[in-house]
């Protein structure tokens, strides 16, 4: 038989009448076969029938339907029914349908047959239907019959008393009995019981049934899949599936309100209990009774009642018309299906239970979302069908378990907006299942999850009592705490499979995590519960120790859990499907990112009052954690940030208490400990006040307080709580009740029958008299009610007092149910919007574990798809970064890719291996070790694209994931494969070079005449050659190909490009690059040198002087780049010189210890940044600090560096002449030139600078700030000469250095007259900057005069010569810059020019330097000392006291006169070689006895004739006391080394007359010298 629902379009070629005769036979036929129904059948009510007609009564149809009625009750009755019908309908003249007719049954019959009552014509198959005493095959028949009644159209909206006709049908289906034949024959009965059922509800007819009709056609068809075979169980499954879509397909033709106006009026409130309900209670057979136990046939049963209802009459026909089935029947459908998953009824199997579960998730596929406008059918959905469908979703079961799922996910699809909590709860509950926390975190959490996770389930046991631990001390008051949680059984296997695959159905939807976000997150009374969506899927989890179970190998988010075994397929799989979730939350935020954004509803809260919820939830949060470890510091914390005692006319107790009530994060144990101290009774007063006790009974106000805390166990903190609440329920004014104190009696009689009822240790329970009885009196003298005290009785017998934490299992559930409920109620609909309003503020609080977890898939997974779903994540993670302006996620994503490159090395040698080289296609390839290995790491190629594709363009977002960047620089360096560009460096000599990466042993280049090579002659300048003294090994084939995969995936990267970008850098971003390159350098330099330094003590091996760093060519790369940057990025070098120059500056303070070319390259670096620097007038200080860094270099590594210094330096004054601006800066610059005298080609740099400073151009470069500095740089110039021509005269060579043959002494011999020239700015100073002459003769005289008088002793004889004829010229000149009348000066010439040079000239070691040569110096220094005096101190009009001076000279040509006498024997110091000097004999008189004698007696005589010396006269002496003193002194001390010279060249006057002069002696003349 066809099962397919009958339409209007099937056609029949016979009649409907036809149609019934046969289907008579058919039935007959096979009642007949049974011997019960073979003996004759009476007729006695047929003839009446014929009778009555005959004689012209006329039958109506009403007796017709009472007499049809009316049969049934044995088998004749049962038989002449059917020829009854048959005589009935035999004078019919039916309409005959032509074959070739074009017409349809239901368009083609005619009103006679179709004009009798269908309910007669029904009436006789029903009867068999309905009767007991019909057989499986015979009932078969029957609704065979029905079902093609259906097909021609004998039953349809057209039908004659069709309402009475269907409910006829439904009731005899609903009670159809047989008696039990074969089991696969009555099997086939119940089939078609499905189809007659189908028949009627999906046909044609369908909208005629009533609400009744479809209750009883309903439950049959549930209770028909009951106990049979299961090909046909399915397909009766199926039959009810389309009846239940069918039935609530309906909902989408009602009107909401009209159809719960009269549900309300109808008596059938919203959430009331079930009145229906589906037992297996009646036996279909009694065959099938004594076997299957009733479980093929269900009946109506009434709770209220709860036995079974007396075989039924057939309802009499109604008289009115009725409406179509609606509300009510869907209704009480739905009812049905969600009693019967209730875990805790045990009549009902798991078999039972899967079946309503697949029918009522097909009702929720069918009209879901339309449930939601019916408040009578959502309510069940969100009351019962949620919390049972949560209890089996705890099921061991396997189908109840998926079945139960899909349910709830389709539930959460189609209803989403009124499930607020119930999906909270669901999430959190199946998110500990997956990844269950510790035990110490379960202390808090949320009462409605915590009784889930211990309610009954079907087929399995849990604990009755969790495992609970105190909060973790160690909880950062600073974060948000995380809500604790319940260690509960963790799911395995399948079942871990199934709840993963569920809440990535749920979560498939684009808005999901910005729902969660929303609605839970930004909720005060909610769990962020995005926040830990996301954890769970992409936190780490270290470790979780074995336990032996073949699926123990669980997982946490993507994470593998170490050290315990399992399937690897489970694992995996869970990994899979935690990554798509991480994955599809990044990719639907990047699509709103990139516009696929939905506009925020106008009728939802403002998302700033979201977003103000959020930070004040972290707070609050904090404050209750705080307060449940120590209430002080948790009023403190809410205090300071306003979360209390915020409003000024609001009591402080009242505040505290609103909070305390309100926050559900408070524990609640902690809660009534501190209300009930005696010092917080203002805080309880104010906590009851809160309550609204109006109009309750007591035992009510009782339990609603004690609901929000629990009670202390210290009697007066009982009795403190149970007082105030006495006062306050009493200040109600409540019935019955006369005093405070009866109040107090009836709380702690409420608080003792609660205990005694409900404890399970308590075996003999209070009765209602004994409670009675304990309250006789307590009324204030009188005795309460009976009924009063009975209500309160039976208040707490059924309903116990659940206090907050104190119960688990089934009566906890129900209790933190009802919260939840009441939570429901206040919340409001869950808030949908896939908007991007919130997106930064998500993607700040979880971008951590996502990338984390991102990236762990990418290192771990092998699966292409994975990986390429991967890298998509990173992709659009860093697209996220860049458009919240996060670098610090870009710094992560940089971090975790680049450990999947095998690129960073926690070791990097600082010597590079001797690696061969190839010619590939005209180029050279360097097989090196790490160009082989990585050419096999595909997952480190692709890391590596990856990562600089995502940098490149995104640079400017990098900050610390620089390091990685330039670390994989250095190593790619390394191994020589960074492109040419990156491996240049420039100086100031040689142009551009490359960093060599090994040192070479170049033999010692020749000196040459204009200059010395740079110190990068010593190294090879092309980074992939190697000696040809190493052995380097070979390169196979294979190696070859390995690199040049590696060359192809490091050229993919576009290196250069990101060079290039990192020289167009933001600020932010370039010092951050700059930073990690100074780290890395400093690394490998500074740390380095301080580590092996350290080793070297500690190992002891006595090495002589510091230790010393061998060559590293990557600090030389890492120090280049960082140049480079800093060059190419002129307009932040005020943010980047501090960090060069940090780095620098640690180099060169100790630059021995480093390699030569690293020192090399840094000073270059100084000297290049000093150029940019010059241009910033800020920053022209800093050019002086690092002039004076290099200044101070020690002299081996100075003339290292000379050139390099003298080039920059060079330049630098070059390109900014006004870069010196006062005299230390000038100091430094001219000390920084003669730091490279030593470097003979520096020398000769430097030398031009001097000398293009000292020329008279037309810019006068020399300034009075220069002139100083000017005068000393060319007086080591010359004074170095003197050194070079002393060593060559102690290595004996045979031909002596001078001008012509020696540039250091052509330099020295021009630095002496350039000195000399100098004088001719003193006039221009006084005249140009208006110095005095005082101020011109100390400043710039002096020093010029001191310099010449110290190269007067120079060892080089051009030198001496030049600058002691200089000296005379100036001193003796007429531009000296002195005043006549300030003897001080005068002084100053002699003591600190003229006695110096003497004194330096009369010491031995002076004259063995030149023992041919000094002794004229001697005599030209005695000269000047004579001449030099004569002009200054013997002239006319001296008033100075000049005696001291005047001994000094004398002491001095003493000494000159003696001194070859006394150092005819003399020695060389340095050689230890003696040697006799025999001079010529008329040399040595004129040397020693003749010029010096003449020298002083011209001034002796120029002293006379100037009245300073004057000797005595006779009688009596004229004198003044001043030359008594100088003639006397000048006599004594002339007398030790010439006696008898002073008295013969000045005699004494012979005694003249009164009035007489004294002869003048003639001034002008003076000795002969011959």
């Amino acid at each position: 038989m066809d099962s397919a629902s009958p339409g209007p379009s099937t056609a029949f070629s016979v009649s409907a009448k036809h149609i019934l005769l046969s289907e008579i036979l058919s039935v007959t036929s096979v009642m007949r076969k049974n011997s019960r129904w073979a003996l004759p059948i009476p007729s006695m009510t047929s003839r009446d029938s014929a009778l009555a007609s005959s004689l012209g009564l006329r039958v109506t149809k009403s007796a017709l339907n009472t007499y049809a009625s009316s049969r049934g009750s044995t088998e004749q009755e049962l038989m002449s029914g059917f020829q009854d019908l048959k005589r009935l309908v035999k004078d019919v003249q039916g309409a005959h349908l032509c074959s070739n007719s074009h017409m349809t049954a239901f368009d083609g019959y005619v009103l006679d047959i179709h004009s009798l009552p269908v309910s007669t014509l029904l009436s006789p198959f029903l009867a068999i239907i309905r009767s007991p005493l019909s057989t499986g095959p015979i009932t078969s028949a029957a609704l065979t019959a029905l079902h093609n009644f259906f097909l021609c159209g004998l039953v349809s909206p057209r039908t004659a008393s069709l309402p009475s006709a269907l409910a006829d049908l439904s009731s005899a289906l609903s009670s159809c009995k047989f008696e039990a034949s074969d089991s696969s024959g009555d099997e086939v009965t119940l089939l078609k019981i499905m189809t007659v059922i189908q028949d009627a509800m999906c046909g044609s007819v369908g909208q005629s049934l009533g609400d009744i009709e479809v209750q009883l056609s309903s439950y049959k068809a549930f209770s028909a899949n009951k106990g049979i075979q299961e090909v046909l169980r399915r397909s009766a499954e199926g039959t009810l599936h389309q009846l239940v879509r069918t039935a609530f397909a309906r909902l989408d033709d009602l009107d909401p309100d009209i159809e719960e106006r009269k549900l309300t009026d109808n008596g059938d409130a919203e959430g009331g209990e079930m009145k229906m309900s589906v037992s297996a209670s009646a036996p279909v057979s009694e065959e099938k009774a004594s076997t299957d136990g009733g479980s093929l046939e269900s009946e109506l049963t009434s709770p209220e009642k709860g036995e079974e209802p007396t075989e039924e009459k057939p309802p009499e026909t109604p008289s009115a018309p009725r409406s179509a089935y609606g509300l009510p029947s869907i209704l009480e459908l739905l009812r049905v299906l969600i009693n019967i998953l209730d875990p805790n009824d045990k009549a009902h199997t798991d078999s039972t239970r899967s079946t309503a579960l697949r029918t009522l998730n097909v009702a929720i596929e069918t009209a879901g979302q339309r449930i939601c406008a019916y408040p009578s059918l959502s309510a069940l959905i969100l009351d019962h069908g949620c919390k049972y469908l949560f209890q089996l979703a705890r099921s061991d079961h396997p189908v109840i378990l998926q079945t139960a799922l899909r349910t709830i996910a389709t539930m959460f699809e189609t209803m989403r907006p009124k499930l607020k909590l119930q999906q909270e709860l669901f999430l959190a509950f199946t998110i500990d299942r997956l990844a269950p926390p510790t035990a110490p975190f379960a202390k808090n959490m949320p009462l409605a999850q915590r009784a889930l996770t211990n309610s009954p389930r079907p087929s399995g046991s849990v604990p009755s009592t969790p495992h609970l631990g105190p909060t973790p001390p160690e909880l950062d008051s600073e974060k948000t705490p995380s809500t604790p949680r319940l260690l509960v059984p963790p799911a395995r296997g399948d079942t871990r499979e199934l709840l993963l695959e569920t809440l990535c159905q749920i979560s498939r939807h684009s808005s999901f995590m910005v729902d969660l976000y929303v609605n839970y997150d930004c909720d005060m009374n909610c769990e962020n519960m995005f926040e830990r969506f996301i954890e769970f899927s992409a936190k780490v989890s270290l470790h979780m120790p074995k336990t032996g179970h073949a699926f123990e190998k669980r997982i946490q988010g993507i994470y593998p859990i170490q050290g315990v075994g399992g399937n690897d397929y489970y694992q995996q799989n869970s990994q899979y499907l935690c990554l798509d979730l991480v994955l599809a939350f990044v990719g639907h935020m990047t699509s709103r990112a990139e516009g696929a954004s939905e506009k925020w509803p106008p009728h939802f809260p403002a998302p700033e009052d979201l977003q103000h919820a959020k930070s004040t939830k972290k707070m609050v949060l904090t404050g209750a954690s705080l307060f449940n470890t120590k209430p002080k510091n948790g009023l403190a914390f809410l205090e300071e940030n306003k979360l209390i005692y915020t409003d000024t006319n609001e009591p402080r107790p009242l505040s505290l208490a609103r909070f305390l009530k309100n926050s559900a994060r408070v524990d609640k144990r902690l809660l009534g400990d501190f209300i009930s101290r005696p010092e917080n009774i203002d805080v309880l007063r104010a906590f009851m006040s809160l309550f609204d006790f109006r109009g309750k009974n007591v035992s009510e106000a009782l339990r609603e307080l004690l609901e929000t805390f629990r009670l202390p166990g210290e009697s007066q903190q009982i009795n403190r709580i149970t007082e105030t609440f006495a006062e306050v329920y009493f200040a109600t004014q409540p019935e019955e009740v006369r005093s405070q104190d009866a109040v107090y009696v009836l709380t702690y009689s409420i608080i003792m029958l609660n205990t005694d009822l409900h404890n399970p240790q308590i075996r003999k329970r209070m009765s209602l008299e004994d409670y009675m009885r304990n309250l006789k009196g307590v009324n204030d003298g009188s005795d309460f009610s009976t009924e009063y005290l009975v209500n309160i009785y039976e208040s707490i017998r059924k309903r116990e007092i659940v206090m907050p934490e104190e119960h688990t299992g089934q009566l906890g559930f129900e209790y933190a149910w009802k919260e939840l409920l009441a939570r429901t109620r206040q919340t409001g609909d869950f808030l949908m919007c896939n908007t991007s309003l919130f997106d930064e503020d998500m993607f700040k609080a979880v971008w951590r574990p996502v990338v984390s977890a991102i990236a762990y898939a990418f290192i771990t997974f092998d699966d292409d798809y994975i990986i390429e779903r991967a890298i998509a994540g990173f992709r659009q993670c860093a697209t996220l970064a860049r458009h919240f302006n996060m670098p610090n996620v870009f710094d992560f994503v940089v971090v975790s890719l680049s450990q999947a490159t095998s690129l960073l090395s926690d070791t990097q040698p600082s010597q590079v291996p001797n690696y061969p080289v190839v010619e590939v296609d005209g180029q050279p390839v360097t097989v090196s070790s790490l160009s082989v290995q990585f050419g096999t790491n595909f997952k480190g190629q692709l890391a590596a694209v990856v990562l600089f594709n995502i940098v490149n363009g995104n640079a400017n977002a990098l900050r610390e994931g620089w390091t990685q960047i330039f670390e994989m620089f250095q190593t790619l360096f390394l191994h020589s494969l960074l492109p040419s560009r990156m491996l240049q460096m420039e100086d100031f000599l040689g142009g551009t070079s490359v960093i060599p990466l090994r040192r070479s042993q170049p033999a010692r280049a020749p000196p040459r005449s204009d200059g010395l090579l740079s110190a990068l002659s010593s190294y090879l300048m092309t980074p992939y050659s190697s000696s040809t003294d190493a052995l380097v090994p070979d390169a196979t084939d294979a190696d070859v190909e390995k690199t040049l995969c590696t060359i192809d995936c490091i050229s993919t990267c576009r290196l250069d490009e990101l060079y290039a970008q990192i020289m167009q850098l933001e600020p932010e971003a370039l010092v951050a690059a700059v930073r990690a390159l100074e780290a890395l350098a400093h690394e490998r330099t500074v740390a380095r040198l301080k580590l092996e330094s350290d080793d070297v003590s500690a190992s002891g091996t006595g090495q002589s002087g510091p230790y010393t760093l061998p060559y590293d060519p990557a600090s030389v790369f890492l120090l280049e780049m960082m140049l480079s940057i800093a060059r190419q990025t002129p307009q932040h070098i005020e943010e980047v010189w501090p960090i060069v120059f940090e780095h620098l500056s640690a180099l060169l303070s100790t630059p021995a210890q480093y390699s030569v070319l690293l020192i090399e390259r840094a000073v270059v670096a100084l000297l290049r940044l000093c150029q940019i620097l010059a241009e910033r007038h800020t920053l022209r200080d800093q050019v002086y600090l690092a002039f004076d860094l290099l200044a101070r270099l020690p002299p081996t590594v100075a003339s290292s560096v000379a050139e390099q210094v003298v080039a920059g330096l060079s330049l630098i004054l070059q390109q900014h002449p006004d870069i010196v601006r006062s005299q230390t800066e000038w100091n430094v610059i001219f000390a920084l030139l003669r730091s490279t005298i030593s470097h003979s080609e520096a020398s000769r740099q430097s030398f031009e600078i001097l000398s293009r400073f000292a020329n008279d151009g037309p810019e006068q470069l020399v300034t009075p700030d220069n002139f100083t500095g000017l005068v000393n740089a060319l007086d080591e110039f010359a004074t170095v000469a003197g050194i070079a021509v002393d060593a060559q005269q102690q290595g004996r060579r045979t031909q002596a250095l001078n001008a012509s043959n020696s540039p250091i002494v052509e330099r020295g011999r021009k630095a002496v007259d350039m000195i000399a020239d100098l004088r001719k700015f003193w006039n221009r100073f006084a005249e140009l900057a208006g110095l005095p002459k005082n101020q011109i003769w100390r400043q710039f005289g002096l020093p010029l005069l001191s310099s010449l008088a110290h190269q007067a002793s120079n060892t080089s004889r051009e030198i001496r010569q030049a600058a002691i004829v200089h000296l005379q010229r100036i001193l003796l000149g007429p531009h000296l810059p002195i005043d006549d009348d300030n003897h001080g000066q005068i002084e100053e010439i002699f003591n600190r020019v003229i006695f110096p040079l003497l004194d330096e000239l009369l010491k031995p070691q002076t004259l063995l330097r030149d023992p041919l040569g000094f002794p004229e110096t001697r005599l030209r220094a005695s000269a000047l000392l004579c001449k030099a005096f004569m002009q200054f101190e013997a002239r006319e009009g001296q008033q100075a006291d000049i005696r001291v001076l005047w001994i000094q000279v004398l002491d001095l040509l003493d000494r000159l006169m003696h001194v070859d006498r006394r150092d005819q024997l003399v020695s060389i110091p340095p050689l230890g070689i003696a040697f006799r000097y025999e001079p010529d004999a008329d040399d040595m008189r004129i040397g020693q006895y003749e010029a010096v004698p003449e020298s002083l007696k011209n001034v002796l005589l120029v002293m006379n004739a100037a009245g300073l010396l004057v000797p005595p006269t006779t009688p009596e002496d004229t004198r003044d006391e001043r030359q008594v003193s100088l003639w006397a002194a000048t006599h004594e001390r002339i007398e030790r080394f010439l006696p008898g010279f002073l008295d013969e060249l000045i005699p004494t006057p012979p005694p003249q007359p009164a009035g007489a002069a004294a002869p003048a002696p003639d001034a002008d003349a003076g000795p002969v010298v011959p």
